[in-house]
Formats: structure tokens, sequence, C-alpha cells
């Protein structure tokens, strides 16, 4: 029968009970000893005299019988250790026992919510508390002592008490150390057997036994004995002998790894990592003095450093390993915030990173080590822990670099490739054999089979979450590890095709992907050499192949958690659809493009770029025979070449639209510009073509480097070098040009860059001054034309056309000029008709402003400006036309009685035959104007209410759909801005809604019928359960059939984002904002 569990924890209270005071003279050595010796022979009166006691009396006599050295010796200390050591053992086994009779009482029915019965063997807090102190001096008096020196913390290290004892006790050197050494870590290890008393020792003492059973394992074997088992059971001969045997060392060694992998691998590494130790330093704070510790002997750093590389092979190893090292460092709860953490937290994972990158003595071969931590690695991006996963990425980017820098092929084969491999699967490689392409589809352990045959539309290629995981993990180690060296750039540069199409698509709508793709993207351009980085761009344009490229079979689509996953795509016969799709996708690839440069505004790239492109327009310069010959002799097909043309020229417009006069960001970019356009001009010129657009370039681009020239810019040495190009096609262009004044102006260029500035001719002054618009500045230098009077091609050419300089000067405003008469404003009216668009253009802006500035001649020819406007409406062109949209709506703001019914008229027909198509367009720009005319009226467009929503309403029943998605378009734009004043006519413009909703079969028109809604909502505001109060529950009802029933998305997407406006201004009825104001109020 067991004692009860309280009398054994009793009688280890009886023995870590602290002693009776004894005399000031007796030292603390003294009375430590006498303390133990106390409470031994109190424990021992009580188990043999005490009747209460004899149950586990009985039951130590057991447990004696079966320990396999003697408990009593000449040494109090020993006995002491000796005897609690029996207690515990005696703790474990009662409570074995009790567990064994327990049987658990069944649960209540009636409250199952109350907490099940707690077995016998739990111990309450203060037993616990009991059981530590009493493991505290087993440790102390049993373990510490016999430690070799440098194994394990110093007695004097760790408190007053155990500074006390390390002169109490002095370490045996002998084997008699040992073989104490040795029971006491085994009977503690027997201990630990028992769940519950393990946690109480391993808790506390792990580095203690590991230092233990480490000196007793593999420590020299200087006090090992070669016993036979007949000597063995002699216990007289092995009290003398004290050593170990070769049985007892293997042992040790088998519990030592036990040990290792029973307990959590963070604190075995932690633990280890103090264990290999090393030469420190300590000051205690009662001595005050600096103490070196013991330095750790070379067999047990070794062995150590081979536990941990055991530790580090296994599974989650790494994880462990870093965790054991970094956890809790730097930043965060555990380690504070200061900047000296934060520092020493940096150094701890760079000091991982290089352990992680080295490959351990033990391992067979470095591939091996690669193919076993690699994975690891990778996984250490995704620890979802936010209060470690810093530190974690940190570690896991260090040693990726580490890595790929120390073994670059192993680590493109482990780590780059996996990293990588969802945005492979992207990408076609020409040659690729099917092979190859099955195994694009492995990452982190998984394989997508990727037969060709069996692919069904829609298929997922690349999950969501892969792709997701790709991009952030690309963008910790490229963008955030900043270490761009060949490998990871040469790696990168596989892939860009496809993040760069990743980025394309994520710019379309909301993906939280777009931002990781863009800076991902400048990084590589911004780190990458120049021709590498231009190469590239030119490949993302489509000017150059690249290798790989998209697969013509996938696309991207959007995922369910603001993603994106890839999936093979529908096929398309119809070559009209699939030249359609190429047209759009080549354009908004090219505007992203543009986006994305828009961010290296700083760097020379964007120019660099913008100056290729123009170099590019050089083989349009050429007549066709020629251009197929080129084709030719470049192996490009002729479909392909004028493709790249068109690219050329859309890229051009594109640049130039979004950056300006700033793309050109330093003097050798206009320099290399200005060569550009010398060298299309003597390509034209050899062919014998005179084209327009070339020879207003020449005149620019002549013009620029005249001001350059004429101080615009002060030039250097290194300027004047990047200019000698120009000499040989200014000369060309003096003897070829069939321009005098453009000859006279090259050869005089010629000179002045020659002569790097010394010369200049007047002809070479007037064109700086004219280009940098101080006409009325002249200089003296000298001249040397021969003829003076003749100025720059550019001002040449406004002496030919003289009603151009007029057209000029009213454009920017010059109104008070002696030239502004009636006969200038008649000019002006004509010129409107000018076959030139940017001619016809300029005078339609000139009278635009004239009519908004209320100008005398305007007001007279009312009806005359309004005809004139309303023809270059008709204009195919859309800088022509777009004018006229401008200059009609100015018109109908200045003059609405008049000019708005005439534009609802013109509006209202609507021809048969063939005039229908053309007649449709036109209606549409007559939208537009009506739109921006119903902005411009604001508060005022109540007053033409009725025959703007009468020619709204009659336009949604239009035979055509554009005409009728046109005509609620405008209907929407005008109840946002009627407000209160559409309350009379709203159940008319609800039904007509209603109708079309229902009935319509044009998605577009649906469409535009609920962004009517959403528009109305938008303008009412607070202001909408006042005026819809009647309606608001048809609408209401008509948006929730819309969710429920339509096919088209676009409609669904529209509904709800009706209902979020009508959602919040609910919201703001039903909870209106709380303004805390202090209002003070003062009585009479």
């Amino acid at each position: 029968m067991a004692p009860p569990l309280k009398r054994v924890v009793e009688a280890l209270t009886e023995l870590t009970q602290p002693g009776e005071a004894w005399t000031a003279q007796s030292s603390q050595e003294n009375v430590l000893r006498q303390t133990l010796c106390h409470n031994l022979l109190a424990l021992d009166q009580k188990l043999q005299q005490d009747s209460n006691w004899a149950t586990l009396q009985q039951l130590r006599e057991q447990v004696i019988s079966q320990l396999t050295w003697a408990v009593r010796s000449d040494d109090v200390v020993w006995n002491f250790v000796s005897e609690v050591l029996v207690q515990l053992l005696c703790l474990k086994q009662t409570m074995i026992e009790l567990l064994v009779q327990f049987v658990p009482p069944k649960p209540n029915p009636k409250s199952p919510e109350c907490a099940p019965a707690l077995p016998p063997d739990t111990l309450s807090i203060s037993q616990q508390k009991i059981v530590q102190t009493a493991l505290q001096f087993v440790v102390i008096l049993g373990i510490c002592p016999y430690l070799l020196p440098g194994v394990g913390t110093p007695l004097r290290c760790r408190s007053d008490f155990a500074a006390t004892v390390e002169k109490l006790v002095c370490y045996l050197a002998s084997p008699r150390g040992m073989w104490r050494l040795h029971v006491v870590t085994m009977a503690l290890l027997d201990v630990a057997q028992h769940s519950s008393l393990e946690s109480l020792i391993l808790t506390r003492h792990l580095g203690d036994l590991l230092a233990s059973l480490c000196q007793l394992a593999y420590s020299p074997n200087k006090y090992h004995l070669n016993l036979t088992s007949e000597e063995y059971s002699h216990q007289e001969d092995r009290e003398k002998q004290k050593g170990l045997t070769d049985a007892e060392q293997h042992s040790c060694q088998q519990a030592l790894r036990n040990l290792l992998d029973r307990v959590y691998q963070p604190i075995v590494v932690k633990e280890l990592l103090i264990l290999q130790g090393g030469t420190k330093q300590m000051a205690p704070a009662c001595v005050g003095k600096t103490r070196t510790f013991s330095q750790t002997p070379s067999w047990l750093r070794r062995r150590c450093g081979q536990l941990l590389s055991e530790r580090l092979m296994k599974p989650n190893g790494i994880q462990a390993v870093v965790r054991g090292i970094v956890e809790g460092a730097g930043t965060g709860i555990a380690g504070g915030q200061s900047a000296e953490a934060a520092a020493a937290d940096w150094r701890k994972c760079d000091v991982v990173a290089r352990i992680l990158a080295s490959c351990p003595q033990q391992c067979l071969s470095v591939e091996e080590y690669y193919r076993q931590v690699c994975p690891q690695v990778l996984d250490l991006f995704h620890i979802k822990d936010k209060l470690t996963a810093c530190q974690f990425q940190r570690v896991a980017t260090m040693t990726f670099l580490s890595m790929v820098k120390e073994q670059p092929e192993l680590a493109d084969k482990y780590l780059l490739k996996p990293l990588l491999a969802p945005l492979i699967c992207c990408l076609e490689n020409k040659g690729e054999s099917g092979k190859q392409k099955t195994r694009l589809g492995r990452r982190n352990g998984t394989k997508k089979e990727m037969v060709e045959g069996s692919r069904q539309v829609g298929t997922v290629i690349v999950e969501e979450s892969e792709l997701t995981c790709c991009v952030d993990d690309i963008y910790k180690v490229y963008v955030v590890g900043n270490d761009p060296c060949s490998k990871l750039l040469e790696s990168l540069k596989a892939v860009i095709p496809a993040i760069f199409s990743l980025y394309c698509f994520t710019t379309r709508g909301v993906s939280h992907l777009r931002s990781g793709c863009q800076e991902i993207l400048l990084w590589f351009l911004q780190k990458s050499e120049p021709p590498v980085a231009m190469l590239v761009l030119k490949q993302l344009a489509g000017l150059a192949q690249s290798s790989p490229i998209i697969h013509p079979l996938y696309h991207f689509t959007a995922g369910s958690e603001g993603g994106v996953k890839l999936t093979v795509k529908e096929t398309v016969s119809d070559e009209d659809e699939i030249l359609y799709k190429k047209v759009s996708s080549e354009q908004w690839r090219i505007e992203c493009l543009a986006q994305l440069l828009s961010n290296l505004q700083e760097n020379n790239l964007t120019g660099d770029f913008f100056i290729e492109c123009l170099k590019g327009l050089t083989c349009l310069a050429g007549e066709t025979d020629d251009r197929l010959a080129t084709s030719r002799s470049d192996g490009l097909p002729e479909l392909e070449q004028r493709e790249q043309q068109l690219v050329i020229l859309q890229l051009i417009a594109v640049l130039c639209e979004r950056f300006g006069h700033l793309i050109l960001n330093n003097t050798v970019h206009v320099i290399e510009f200005v060569i550009t356009t010398l060298d299309r001009c003597c390509v034209n010129l050899m062919h014998q073509t005179e084209e327009t657009v070339e020879a207003q370039t020449l005149s620019m681009g002549m013009g620029l480097i005249a001001s350059m020239l004429g101080g615009a810019v002060q030039l250097t040495s290194t300027d004047f070098d990047a200019m000698k190009p120009m000499l040989p096609r200014l000369e060309q262009i003096a003897v070829l040009h069939p321009d005098p004044v453009i000859q006279e102006l090259a050869s005089d260029l010629r000179i002045t860059v020659a002569t790097h500035g010394a010369f200049s001719t007047e002809t070479v002054v007037t064109a700086a001054q004219s280009t940098m618009g101080n006409q009325n500045k002249q200089d003296d230098k000298p001249t040397k034309s021969s003829h003076p009077k003749e100025t720059c091609p550019v001002t040449r050419s406004q002496r030919q056309s003289p009603t151009s300089h007029s057209v000029g000067a009213m454009e920017h405003g010059n109104m008070a000029t002696p030239g502004n008469s009636p006969r200038n404003f008649h000019q002006i009216l004509q010129i409107a008709f000018d076959p030139e668009v940017p001619t016809r253009a300029a005078a339609l802006r000139t009278i635009s402003q004239m009519v908004r500035q209320r100008n005398p001649d305007a007001l007279s020819n009312q009806e005359k400006v309004l005809l004139v406007f309303l023809e270059n409406l008709k204009h195919e062109d859309s800088f022509v036309y777009l004018s006229a949209i401008q200059g009609l709506s100015v018109l109908a703001d200045v003059y609405p009685a008049q000019i708005l019914p005439r534009l609802l008229d013109e509006y209202r027909i609507s021809p048969e035959g063939a005039e229908k198509t053309r007649c449709v367009e036109t209606r549409m720009k007559m939208g537009e104007v009506l739109m921006r005319s119903t902005k411009a009226l604001g508060e005022i467009a109540s007053h033409y209410r009725d025959p703007l929503i009468r020619v709204f309403l009659m336009g949604t029943k239009d035979s055509d759909s554009t005409v009728r998605a046109s005509s609620l378009s405008n209907l929407g734009e005008l109840c946002q801005c009627l407000q209160f004043a559409v309350g009379s006519v709203i159940h008319e413009v609800t039904e007509c809604l209603t109708g079309i909703v229902k009935t319509e079969r044009e998605p577009e028109v649906r469409r535009a019928a609920i962004h009517v809604i959403t528009l109305l909502l938008r303008g009412l505001s607070e202001k909408t359960l006042q005026v819809l109060d009647e309606v608001l529950r048809d609408l209401y009802r008509l948006l929730k059939y819309v969710i429920q029933a339509d096919e088209d998305e676009v409609v669904v997407v529209h509904a709800q984002i009706a209902l979020e406006e009508l959602d919040h201004i609910v919201r703001r009825f039903l909870f209106p904002e709380e303004n805390l104001q202090k209002k003070i109020v003062i009585l009479p």
C-alpha cells in the first residue's frame, strides 16, 4: 500500500527546512553542514518511531533495496543527497500507484460545464515548491560540485548559497566524483520518467543535466574502468574504485540522446549553446570585481557543436535553431525597445545566418546539407507569429543571401528555383521538353501534373496562395535583402516577364500584389547594369524578343482573397477578337510600363529608354523597299517589323504625354535626342522623302542645339564631346537639305559645335533667341552669315502663315494686342477649317477662350461660332472634335438660353440610312457636350430641367444601344445636379429605369441605368430620404432584384455600389456624427 502523497512531501519538507540559529563564531559552511545533519536525524527519528510514517518507511526500504549505491557513508553531504533522491523516488512510486488505483467519476449530465476531477497524483502549488526546493538541493550538492572546470555554470556564479556550497563540497578529483555524478544524474532521469515530475526537473535543471550527461558520456576516459560483470557485482570493489564502466558510459550517451529528443528543441539549442560557451566574464554585485570563467574544454565544444548540427539536420531543425538563438531578442515584448537591443538582435540574426549557411563537418556532402536545409529556410518566410516573424524573416533573408554567395549552383537548385517555381509555371521556354514542363509545377514538395492534353478551361495551374507567397518571398529576399549579386539578378531576370504581366493584371483592379510586384520590378531596374535594364525594358515593351515568354494557354484571374491565380484560358477562334485582345493588351502593357517608369524619374533610365525609342524611329524614315530589305536582313517578317514600329510610336506618344519635358532630365539626354533627330532627317534626305512631322522635329532639334549653344545651358567639355557625333550629320544636312535657311543654320551650328562655342554666327543667335522666346534681344557677336535678314526655320514658317501667329498669341491669352481686330477674328474662323489638324485645333481653342472671356467679336458672331463648333464636331480626329466639344460646352455655359435648345435639337435628331452610323458618333459627342454643359450650369440647371429630361428620356428609347447608354449617363449627371428640383419628375425617372433594367437586353444600357441610381443617391446625399421618400423602396427592391437575377457581373457590381451608397446615407441618418461643442450661455 502506497503512503499518502502528503507524507512523502512532508519528508521532503523535513529534509529541506532551514535549521536553527547557530553561534556567531560558526562559519557558513559549518552551519550548512550542521543543518543537513540535523535534518537527516530528524527524518530518521520520525521514520523509526512514528507509526504514521511506517508506510513510507516500508516504501523507502523497498526503494533502497533496488539501488546500486550505498545510501550511508562518512560524508554528511552525500548522505543528504542520497536521502533526498530516495524520497524523490518514493514520491514517483507513490504517484504511479495512486494513478493506477484512480477511477475517474462519471460526468454529471446536469452540470456538464463543471471541470473533471483532478487525478490523485496532481501536486498542489505549495507541494510543487517543496519538490523544486529538494531538486535544487540535489543539483547544487550532487551535480555541480562534480562537474569538470569549464563544464556548466560554476557554483559561485549562481547565488550566495551556491558559493557557500562550493566551499563546503570540494570537487573530488577522482573516480569517486564521476561515480557520484553518475548516480545522481541517473536517479534524476529516473524520477523524470513521471510526467508531472518531468516538468519540474527539466524546466529548471535541463542545463545541469545536459552538462552532467556530456561529461559522463564524452569526457576523456581517465576515470573509466573496464570491469567484468563479476567484479561489478561486488559492492566493496565498486566503492573503492568509484569509476564508470564502458556500459555505463554507453548508457549515458543513450540517455543524452533520449533527453535531447524529448525536450522542446529551441530550449535544447539554447542550453547547448550555453554549454558550448567559452571564455566569459561577469561582475557579481556583492563583490564588485570581475571574474573569468574557466574556458570550456575543447572536447565539450566539439561535442556540443556536433549535437547542435544534429538538431539542425532534423525536421524543422532550422526553425528550432533560430528560435533557440534569436527568439525574444531585440525589439518586442521580451527583448525591449531600445536601439541597443535592436542592434544586438540584428547581430544575432547575422550570426545565425552565417551558421546556417556553412555546412557542418559531419554532414556527408554540401549538396546533401543544402537538400535538407534549404526547404526549411524557405519555410522561415511563412512564420505566422507576429512577435517573431520579423526576426525569422531577417534570418531567412540573410541565410538565403549567404548560401547564394557561397554555393551559387546549389543555391540555384535548392533555393532559387523552388522560390520562383510559381512564376516559372507562368512562362513558356522555347525548346522546352514536356518533362521539363512537368517539373515546373513543383513547389515545397508538391507536384502539379502539367500534361497538355488534360488541360481544361478554368483549370487552376498556380493557386492564389502560391502566387501570393511567391511574390512576398521574392520581395523579402531581393528588395528587403537588397544584395544585388549577379546570381540573384540573373535568376530574377528569368521571371521578370511573369512579374510584369502580373503587375499589369493587378493594375486593372484591386489587389495586394500590385505594390509588391512594382517594388520588385523597380529594384531590378535600379540594381541591374544599364544595358541589361534597357534590354529588359525593350522586352517588356515588345521591342525585343524575350525568352521565356508568358505561356499562351494561361492567363491570370482574380482570386477570392484579393490575390491572383493562374488558370487555363479559353481559346478564341474569331480572328477579330484575337486581334482586339492583342492590341488592347499591348496598349495596356505600354501604359503600365510608363506608370512603372514614372517611379524612376530620378534615374537616367527613363530618359535613356526614350532616346532608345527615338532611335527606333529611324527605320521609319526610309522607303518601303529599304524597310523590307532591312527586315529580311534582320530576320524579321514584314508584319512583325511594322508591329514593332507601331509599338515604338505608341511608346513615344505615351511617354511624351505622361512625362512631357521632364523625360529629358539632363543635357546628355537632350544631345542624344537631337542626334537621333538628325539621323532620321539624314535618312529622309538620302531617300528624298519630305514629311511635315520630320521637318518640324528637325526645326525643333536644331533650335534646341542653338539655344544650348546660346547660353540656355552651361555646357562642359563632356557635353561638347557628346556633341561630336552631330558634326557629320550637320554637314550632310547642310549639303542635301533643299531649304537654304536650314542649310545655313546646319553649317553654322557645325562650326559652333566644332569650336566648342568659341565662334557663333547671327543665325545661331537668332535661332536660340527664337527657341527661348526672346526675339527682342540682340547680341553683339560678330556675324559671318551671307543672309543676315533670314531667321531660323521656325520664324520663317511663321512669316509664311501670318494667321498662325495671331492664333498662337490669342491662345496664350494676349487679348490686348493691337492685332486683335474683327479681321483677325474672321481669320481665326477661317483657320478653324484648315486641313492641318494642329492649326485647326489651336483655332478652336482660341475661339473657346474668346467666348469664355466674352470677346465682343465672339458675341456678335454667336451663330457663326456655333456653326464652326458643330461642323468640327463631326471631324474624325480626337484633337479636333474634343476642342469642339470644349467650345460648345463653354458656349452653352455663357449663352444657355440660346445654345441649349439648339444642342438638344441636334442630340434628338436620329436619321436613318447610311448616315446613321456617322450620326450616332456625332450624337455621342453631343451627349458629351450636354453632360459638360449640365455640370457647368450647376444650380441653374433646374431652370432647364424639363427640356433636358425630356430629351434624355426620349434618348433611352433610341434604337441604338450606345445612344441609350449615353442618354442614361447624361440623365444621371443631370439628376445629380438637380438635387431637390428632381422631386416632381422622380416617378417618371424611376419608371424609366425600372423598365430598362428589367427589359433591356444590352448589358451596357443596364449598367448605365444602375449608374443613374448611384449618381442620384450620391447627388442627394443626406437629402435622399426627403426627395426620394415615395420611390426609395422601389429603388431598393430594384437593386436587390438586379443582384439576385441579373447575369452580367458588371451590372451586379454597379448595383452593389448603389446599395453601399444607400447604406451610407441611412447610417448617417440613423447614427449622426456627434460634434462635441461647448456652448457658453450668459444668463440675463
